[in-house]
């Protein structure tokens, strides 16, 4: 299946959150199926999964981080932190002597999900102010501003960008 979203290439988490779209007023979803669910563990190199399983895990830490970015509130920490409390970093040698660092979790299908979440975790330490959502009003994409002034409004300026500009522009002339 060839990914058909309109975003791809962000940060794991950010790209969890942008399974979920808009597109001509329809909302779709690449989870809601196991085709979608395996086209978005191939990606990210997350291996195979019970498409099942592993579908309802990730539209449950999507869930749950995208409430903790529209609302960091103590509640959305809490739930946050119960999605995190599923699986750790083991850190440890391999056969060859090298250090490693191995995620573990209580439940497979929960990998790929727990994966993405303590990646969000990382971003919120890192660079908590450039984690933003497409400011379009019909949009729902979420995005790493990599911008050298950090400014960066749009998912795309080539969709989104040029939408709100014509609107606005459209709207300055038939004021006029």
């Amino acid at each position: 299946m060839v990914d058909p979203r309109p975003l791809t290439g962000e940060p794991l988490p950010l790209d969890l959150l942008n399974t979920r779209w808009i597109s001509h007023g329809d909302e779709h979803d690449l989870l809601a199926s196991p085709d979608g669910v395996a086209t978005w563990l191939a990606a990210h190199g997350l291996g195979e999964h019970d498409g099942e399983r592993t579908g309802a895990a990730l539209r449950q830490a999507r869930t749950v981080m995208a409430d903790l970015l529209r609302e960091p509130t103590a509640a959305h920490g809490v739930a946050f932190d119960e999605l995190l409390a599923r699986g750790r970093l083991r850190r440890g040698y391999d056969p060859d002597g090298d250090a490693v660092t191995r995620p573990e979790t209580d439940d497979p299908a929960w990998l790929p999900a727990w994966t993405a979440a303590e990646a969000l975790l990382r971003l919120l330490e890192t660079t908590p102010g450039r984690i933003r959502r497409c400011d379009h009003d019909a949009c729902v994409l979420h995005f790493l501003d990599t911008s050298r002034n950090g400014t960066r409004r749009w998912c795309s300026m080539a969709s989104c960008g040029n939408r709100a500009k014509s609107n606005r522009h459209y709207a300055r002339t038939r004021e006029a």
